[in-house]
């Protein structure tokens, strides 16, 4: 393989080579394995990891206006590489940032300090659609509102940024896995050589810790993982942690409500139920508190579960948290709670329901990213250097119609990575989202979802709209 057609910008920090076109110093081993392979061995490679992905499964769904499109989950053969040092720094901020997060839901759910002292406006925590007064004076065990974390992270020329948390129900860690393993198939000499940190446990370490957040008198807790469904557009996921964390995959009506706890229904008779792990939002867990239409929780989960009978991962609530207004204050939370300076940058954050900052968004649209605060996977967003005047001006209308609906960011050059395009090397850009577990202590294993804009120019990694995989290996030191 060669790189002599391969572009760097300044303007894009490059994940493999140094602005002057040198390797950097982690990823030489992989440049010189990647110089000795032909083109025609890296698109067999290619081919083999495809094929792999599509006789396993691997699969998302794309939700469009007329259907749902189950496809197979494109990955890219090229690992990106991220040194000891590096990890070392992102492991510390995720800790911090989860640690400040897990004592803001404690907070907002209980006395409300951070409002009542002014750090962050009481509407913006109140009027949040994703703040659940059923959970005021929950207690959660070892003060867990967030067990699982999927951190979204952007790596710029300034350095790494958090572009979003995402706290509810976050996915993705079965790509992380499957990445990680057809990858390793196909360059195991290389893989061994580089000393790459393994990701295989994350299954594991998560069934450790949910049980950990077990009900306190229980010692074997049994675990089950709540699944809207196969048409869920992760419901490959929900097989794969099922079978990881040794949990049985259940729907709502496979579950019921007796004498202040839930049991599942099996051949052998009804089965106490300790642990869920939910993979349902909030609004359907259960239709005698949220929606009342809902066909895909549980009636009367909600009362089990404040009475300490059964414990949810993660908490119904949290997404107060991960909203995208809330997260322009997560720095002050860590200093709020903490007593330390945020370890990992946030990007910088115009929210809309300022009248300043709306002001700055309507003049400057075509220079921001533009988001709803609560979509999410890169639905309803404007790309403004992507869109066209009457585009702006019809997004401008639903703004000022519903300013606290949005937020503005500006345009991240996010990094680039080499990937394989039609048997060459191309430059795509990429995030990372690492997955953060939190029960007694913080566990994070030593990878991510590596997300790609396998469109030319795209900044937008989603796999909804038109991203993929890549594996992301964590050199060992």
């Amino acid at each position: 393989m060669d790189f002599d057609t391969y572009e760097l910008d300044a303007a894009f920090y490059d994940e493999m080579f140094l602005p002057d076109g040198a390797p950097r110093g982690h990823c030489r081993t992989l440049y010189e394995s990647l110089l000795r392979l032909s083109s025609e061995e890296l698109v067999r490679m290619q081919e083999r990891v495809t094929h792999s992905f599509s006789s396993e499964g691997i699969t998302f769904t794309v939700y469009g206006d007329e259907e749902a499109n189950e496809r197979i989950m494109p990955v890219d053969c090229l690992p990106r590489l991220i040194s000891a040092g590096e990890w070392r720094q992102l492991e510390a901020g995720l800790t911090q940032r989860l640690k400040a997060l897990n004592r803001f839901l404690a907070d907002v759910y209980g006395p409300a300090r951070i409002v009542s002292d002014g750090v962050i406006p009481v509407d913006m925590v109140r009027g949040c659609p994703q703040y659940r007064v059923e959970m005021r004076d929950v207690s959660v065990p070892h003060g867990t509102y967030v067990a699982v974390c999927g951190t979204d992270l952007v790596r710029t020329n300034e350095g790494f940024h958090v572009l979003e948390d995402n706290l509810r129900v976050p996915s993705g860690v079965s790509y992380m896995v499957a990445n990680r393993k057809v990858v390793k198939t196909n360059l195991r000499r290389l893989y061994r050589t580089c000393r790459v940190r393994e990701v295989e446990h994350y299954g594991r370490l998560l069934r450790t810790t949910l049980h950990e957040l077990a009900p306190r008198e229980v010692t074997d807790p049994c675990v089950v993982l709540l699944t809207p469904g196969v048409y869920n557009s992760a419901f490959y996921e929900h097989i794969y942690l099922a079978h990881e964390i040794g949990a049985t995959l259940v729907e709502g009506r496979d579950l019921l409500v007796d004498g202040g706890y839930v049991y599942m229904r099996t051949t052998g008779g009804l089965r106490r139920v300790d642990v869920i792990y939910r993979r349902v939002d909030d609004d359907f867990l259960d239709p005698l508190v949220f929606r009342p239409d809902s066909l895909l929780g549980l009636p009367g989960l909600m009362g089990v579960y404040r009475a300490g009978n059964v414990t949810l991962v993660n908490a119904p609530g949290t997404g107060v948290a991960d909203d995208k207004s809330v997260y322009a204050y997560v720095p002050d939370m860590i200093r709020y709670y903490l007593g330390e300076e945020p370890l990992l940058r946030n990007v910088k954050t115009y929210i809309c329901r300022r009248p300043e900052d709306l002001e700055f968004t309507l003049d400057n649209l075509q220079n921001l990213v533009v988001k709803r605060v609560g979509e999410s996977g890169g639905y309803g967003m404007l790309v403004g250097p992507d869109s066209t005047p009457g585009e702006r001006e019809a997004y401008a209308r639903e703004i000022r119609g519903n300013p606290a609906d949005f937020i503005a960011q500006p345009v991240l050059d996010l990094s680039r990575a080499p990937c394989l395009i039609d048997g060459r090397a191309a430059a795509r850009h990429v995030d990372l989202r690492p997955f953060v577990l939190h029960g007694r202590e913080t566990r994070i294993v030593p990878g991510a979802f590596c997300r790609v804009a396998l469109r030319e120019g795209s900044l937008v990694v989603n796999s909804s709209q038109g991203g993929g995989g890549k594996d992301i290996w964590v050199l060992g030191e």
